[in-house]
């Protein structure tokens, strides 16, 4: 989008004198001063890509007008934080998804493609979104891979990071999700915190209070959004961080954490999505559906705005966006009410860019073939999804992962689980599958082996190679032949997510861009996704967004019990531990 350079200050400094013509006015709304907090019966006045005023009622000329009587007009919304590779889609398919509900700018943290294909991918990644009508900063990925318990496509160790830190586009330092190691002082991911080129660093510190809170913030992280209670978001609010409220696809908080704002107003949080898949984009929304749900929780419609435009630019000090003040960018949306947000109008810079739901302008666009072919699975056996039992036992204390619906906490559990010719079986009736996470990088043939709670799995299975934050195949079933033959057509397709049934494939998404995205229309994209959820449901599960859930049953640094290709992690311990277990009070067993 416009930089500096592409304006001219003169000129827009004549128009806002009332010397020259604005090149649009958007006559007859509401405009919300984010600032003062209340609505002004004014004209908004434009050039140069620009605010160049906001004056009364039919003041100044223009070369165009917009009517925009009875309607509200908005800084267009921002997210704080999200991961646009979760969507499945690229940055022109997320574009196309996001901007025609209102959605302007967004701060986005490449470290899915970072974990697939490093500073390569990374650059691809960030390059792209020249000539979107999306503007697009960058968070540099400050844990690639998130911990030492995954196994990467890439590292990204300081020297990448600041190399990263170059880019036009990039701001700071993302996510530092090794909490553990920022709280406990070690060097090298302090130096994370200060590398050269960052203007600030962003948070991860999943249900992290009291003194350990106080070492996090004192390390100089500004935000996080991983919080799940009120409690925890008003303890880091206290100390200075930026609460980001997240509703993803999976992780849905929002409204447990709208009591914050209720309570405490709006200050220090602003709207962020994280995660969201592309049938929730193009059904739910985007910003304007975490707006939706803010206003009918009770929130102040100009306080729900306040967390959709200048706060999140606040956070990330993002200077001349998320206002409609003069010399600020002209990224506007125009509201035909403050109840659906869902809007006319949109321009960014100065341009329109979408009008009743579409964009005015379609991309189309191919990922280039150096960013594909990223899946290399090593041959598989029939007995590689096999927990061993100890002995001659008939059942075996196991540890399960116990998935939340809506949340991206686990469980972990202790189950006894029957055991046949030596191998620890699955219990569907008890909702207890297999679980295995198969390393798809190098074809090392690692696996890690164990079982899950909580999709309502009865037969079958489904993979995929989305899998945070390493991104190796991930697959639940049933019946090994199930697991094989996803695992098999997953590395023959380039990644993406594949259900099957008595060892033969139902159906699938390609996703052949480093085994996390498609380059096809958002629309197909979404269709598919449905389509898939269909047939999982055939298969007993009816959790909401099973495929977010699966992604997230691999990630080594959200508590309590994850498996990688390395095997179980306890992340409240922060080590691996053996898929058996001796019956343990500590844990929790399935009510």
């Amino acid at each position: 989008m416009q930089q500096a350079a592409d304006w001219d200050m003169a000129r827009l400094a004549a128009v806002a004198r009332g010397d020259e013509p604005a090149d649009l006015a958007i006559r007859g709304g509401r405009v919300l001063s984010v600032h003062t907090r209340e609505w002004l019966d004014a004209d908004l006045l434009i050039a140069e890509g620009r605010v160049a005023g906001v004056v009364e009622r039919g003041e100044g000329d223009a070369n165009e007008t917009h009517d925009a009587s009875g309607r509200f007009v908005t800084p267009g919304f921002i997210d704080a934080h999200v991961h646009i590779e979760s969507s499945k889609l690229t940055v022109e398919g997320f574009a196309t998804a996001v901007v025609p509900r209102g959605t302007t700018a967004v701060v986005t943290e490449p470290h899915e493609i970072g974990n697939v294909l490093g500073v390569p991918g990374t650059t691809w990644f960030m390059d792209s979104a020249d000539g979107v009508p999306l503007s697009c900063w960058f968070m540099v990925p400050s844990c690639v891979p998130a911990s030492h318990f995954e196994s990467a496509g890439a590292t990204l160790g300081l020297a990448e990071m600041e190399q990263l830190l170059e880019h036009p586009r990039a701001l700071g330092v993302g996510e530092l999700m090794n909490f553990p190691g920022i709280i406990a002082g070690d060097p090298d991911e302090l130096a994370k915190v200060r590398a050269r080129g960052s203007d600030h660093a962003d948070g991860h510190a999943p249900g992290v209070t009291g003194r350990a809170l106080d070492a996090y913030a004192a390390a100089g992280i500004r935000s996080d959004h991983e919080s799940t209670t009120v409690a925890e978001a008003l303890a880091k609010r206290r100390r200075g961080m930026w609460v980001l409220l997240r509703e993803a696809s999976n992780a849905r908080n929002l409204r447990d954490l709208l009591p914050l704002v209720r309570d405490h107003g709006p200050d220090f949080c602003a709207f962020c999505t994280d995660d969201r898949e592309p049938d929730h984009l193009l059904g739910e929304g985007h910003i304007d559906h975490l707006l939706r749900v803010a206003v009918e929780f009770g929130i102040d419609p100009i306080h729900a705005l306040l967390l959709a435009t200048l706060h999140p630019a606040l956070a990330h000090g993002l200077d001349g966006i998320g206002s409609l003040t003069p010399g600020a960018r002209a990224d506007v949306v125009v509201l035909p009410d403050l109840s659906s947000f869902r809007p006319e109008a949109v321009w960014v810079a100065g341009a329109l860019v979408a009008r009743d739901g579409e964009l005015c302008t379609p991309i189309t666009r191919t990922a280039p073939v150096e960013m594909r072919d990223t899946v290399h699975v090593a041959p598989l056996d029939d007995d590689s999804f096999h927990v061993p039992a100890p002995g001659d036992t008939a059942t075996a204390a196991t540890r399960v992962v116990g998935a939340r619906s809506g949340q991206l906490l686990t469980d972990h559990l202790i189950e006894q689980l029957p055991v046949r010719d030596g191998v620890v079986m699955p219990a569907p009736e008890r909702d207890i599958a297999r679980l295995a996470v198969v390393e798809r990088h190098v074809a090392s043939g690692r696996i890690g082996n164990g079982f899950v709670h909580g999709f309502g799995l009865r037969g079958g299975a489904f993979a995929s190679t989305v899998a945070h934050d390493a991104h190796n195949v991930v697959v639940v079933g049933t019946d090994d032949p199930s697991m094989r033959a996803c695992v098999e057509r997953l590395a023959e397709i380039g990644g993406g997510i594949v259900v099957a049934r008595d060892g033969a494939i139902l159906g699938e998404l390609a996703l052949p861009v480093a085994g996390l995205m498609s380059d096809q229309p958002p629309h197909l994209v979404a269709a598919k996704m449905d389509e898939l959820h269909g047939m999982l449901e055939q298969l007993g599960v009816e959790v909401e967004a099973p495929f977010m859930i699966l992604s997230f049953l691999a990630l080594s640094v959200i508590p309590s019990l994850k498996l990688t290709d390395r095997g179980y992690v306890d992340v409240d311990r922060f080590e691996l531990v053996s898929a058996l277990a001796d019956a343990d009070v500590s844990h929790m067993s399935i009510q």
